[in-house]
Parts: C-alpha cells; structure tokens; sequence
C-alpha cells in the first residue's frame, strides 16, 4: 500500500485543509492519506477548540482515511521535537513513502537545500549566531542572520508553514527514512491572517470568530455545525494553568524545554496575574509569546524535556484515532506492519512497557486536563469509523 502522511493539527478542520489533503492525494498518487495529528493541545500550547476524536471524524469526513494521534510529548513542543516526533513514527510505518504538506513557498529544491543547511549547523552558523544574540539581537533575527552566512535565503524563514516544512526535512535526514516531501503551495490566508476571508480563511482567524456566522462559507457544514456546541473553554483552562505555575513551582517550570536563564523564576513571580499578561509580561527579544504560552501549557501538562529526550529515542506505539470504513481493514492492517503496537482497546496496553508505557500516560492525562477545562469527557480507547 503506497500511504502519504500529512503532519496537523486541524484546530479546526477547514476548506485550506480539505484542499491540502486533496492535493495531496492527486500529486503523490498514493492509495491512503494518513494524518498524524496533535491530541487536544498545540504545538502553540493552546487547547484545541475541538477534542481529538472529533476532528480526527473531521478530517476523514474531509478526505483523510486515517487520522492517528501525535503524542503530547511532540505535539506541545518547539517546531524541532514535533517535527521529529511524527517522522519518528511515520517511519515506523513501512507503507508511508511521500510526507505532504502545506508551503508558502511550494519550492522542494529550495525546501531541501535550506534543511540541508539547518540541519548541519556548521562552525560559520554557529559563530553568527552567537555574535548577533550577544549584539543584542533577537533570537529569530539572529538565526536569520546565522541561515544567510551559510548561502541560504532569509525569506523561507519567516513563512510560518515553510519553517515547519524545514523542521520536516530535516527530521527526514536526520532520522535517514526514505519518506519523499511533497510541498504544495498554500491558497487562500497566510497563516497568522487573522481576518476573515470568503472560502479560505486561516485557522487563527477562524478561531478569534467563533461565535459568529462569518466563519460558515470557510469551513465543511460537519465542523461548523460541531463548533456550534464547542466545548473548549479557554478561561478554565487558564486558571488551570495559574493553579499549576503555583502548585509545581519554579522548579518544574525549570524542568520545561525552552524555560532557562532564570526564567521560571520570573514565570513563577507573575502567577498572580491573568494568563495574558503573564505571557505578555515575559515576552522579549528572546522569548516569543509563543514559547512563554507553550512553557506555561507543557508545565501543566508535565510535558518535561528530559522525558521528550527520552521519548525520541524509543520504541513507541500507534494510536488511531478515526478510519474511514472504505479502506479500513487496508489501513489498520498496514499499521499493525508497524515496528510499534497499534493502541486502540484499553487492552492493547499490555502491549506497552517501560518508557513507551509512560508516553501513553502523557497523552492520558492531557486528555484528562482537556476534559476538565472543558466539561466535556474523552474515552480515550476508541476508533472512530466513518
């Protein structure tokens, strides 16, 4: 079976992403598309709008046919380790052979020699790199500034898609798996476009409305009737994540990829303050708001870096989350060829020991602090079939 996968988070499923899977399916002639998905939180570190098994049902109703789970410990993590995380488990699967996805830029030559550059990170990259932070310069300008000393094209770095695509690429080579990438150019919003547009509106701009009916002409009927009852509730959570900054402590925080230089102190401090400005308050040169949102979510979720270490170099396990009914005994049959135990009953993880084991507690109990936030309950040993 020739599968192509696809690397998302459908927070919510909506017609760029139907275009994408279409695309996906024309250009890579494949016999499957198969998604591997973020769980309920985002690589972002915010709760999704939708539990997973919902938009897994989504994306198959809009022409996936297999939607499996991206573990938490990847899925709410920087671009790098989520990257790696799903080609990690992709590659365990034999049949998977192209990795679609969207790009601005659309350019696979000019994709492929970026990652090659990123990935190798020479002796000239570091050294600019270095240089420039300690010239006061922002992270993101100085490792622009870094990629450019090196032959490569600043411009690539700051398209949000494109940049994921790098991380993709580079996990490929890294990971030396002999998926082929397929980059296909994006319609419509780029992807921080917060407004609304007719048909292809981004995700973000979807999100920040809601609760009203501009959003309906950009997405499939089976979502926008689903958000109508939408059972995420931010400001839960938010107070979720205040009680976890003072019940952990700073010492936890320390304990999160990306948290250092003191600043799980500085977090810990402003625990008094709503979430917003918490975030606001620690964002600078060097932290992004993204990043303070993304420590303050793993914090909450006990997402630690040294288990993620851990986690990246171990066996694991596949987790289907929806299947269309079509090709379903096909799909599940080419899983199970995986080197990792497919998890769909509560029995099936007997099939799990040792660090895989502690993985699947981590996407447990994300589910459980998802459900709690929201009010909603999530069976976690289901496959939904469409």
């Amino acid at each position: 079976m020739k599968i192509c996968a696809i690397i998302c988070e459908f927070n919510p499923f909506h017609n760029g992403h139907k275009y994408i899977l279409n695309k996906a399916r024309e250009l890579s002639g494949c016999d499957a598309i198969l998604c591997i998905m973020s769980g309920n939180f985002t690589q972002r570190g915010e709760m999704c709008v939708l539990d997973k098994f919902t938009r897994a049902r989504h994306a198959v109703l809009g022409g996936a046919d297999c939607v499996i789970q991206l573990p938490a410990p990847f899925a709410v993590a920087p671009a790098e380790i989520f990257a790696e995380g799903a080609i990690k488990i992709l590659s365990s699967i034999p049949e998977v052979n192209h990795l679609a996805f969207g790009s601005e830029s659309g350019d696979i030559e000019k994709i492929s020699k970026a990652a090659k550059i990123l990935r190798s990170e020479n002796t000239t990259f570091k050294q600019t790199l270095t240089k420039a932070l300690n010239c006061g310069e922002s992270y993101i300008i100085s490792y622009c500034q870094a990629f450019e000393a090196c032959g490569g094209d600043a411009g690539i770095l700051q398209n949000p898609n494109d940049v994921l695509a790098l991380e993709y690429t580079k996990a490929i080579l890294r990971l030396k798996t002999n998926i082929e990438i397929l980059p296909i150019k994006r319609i419509g919003s780029g992807y921080n476009d917060g407004e609304i547009k007719q048909n292809y509106s981004s995700a973000s701009a979807i999100r920040a409305n809601l609760h009203t009916p501009l959003i309906k002409s950009n997405l499939p009927d089976y979502v926008y009737n689903d958000l109508k009852s939408i059972a995420a509730d931010v400001r839960t959570f938010e107070n979720i994540v205040k009680y976890a900054i003072v019940s952990n402590g700073a010492q936890s925080l320390a304990k999160i990829t990306g948290c250092k230089e003191g600043l799980e102190n500085k977090l810990s401090s402003l625990s008094h303050l709503p979430v917003e400005e918490i975030i606001a308050e620690a964002t600078g040169k060097r932290y992004t708001s993204s990043r303070i949102r993304r420590i303050l979510t793993c914090n909450t979720l006990k997402l630690y870096e040294s288990d993620c270490k851990k986690f990246l170099t171990s066996d694991l396990y596949i987790k289907p989350l929806a299947v269309g009914n079509e090709l379903k005994d096909e799909i599940l049959n080419a899983l199970n060829r995986s080197e990792y135990p497919v998890v769909i009953r509560q029995r099936d993880t007997g099939l799990l020991s040792g660090i895989a084991a502690e993985c699947f507690e981590k996407d447990i109990f994300e589910s459980k602090v998802w459900a709690a936030a929201s009010g909603a309950s999530i069976y976690d040993y289901s496959l939904i079939t469409v």
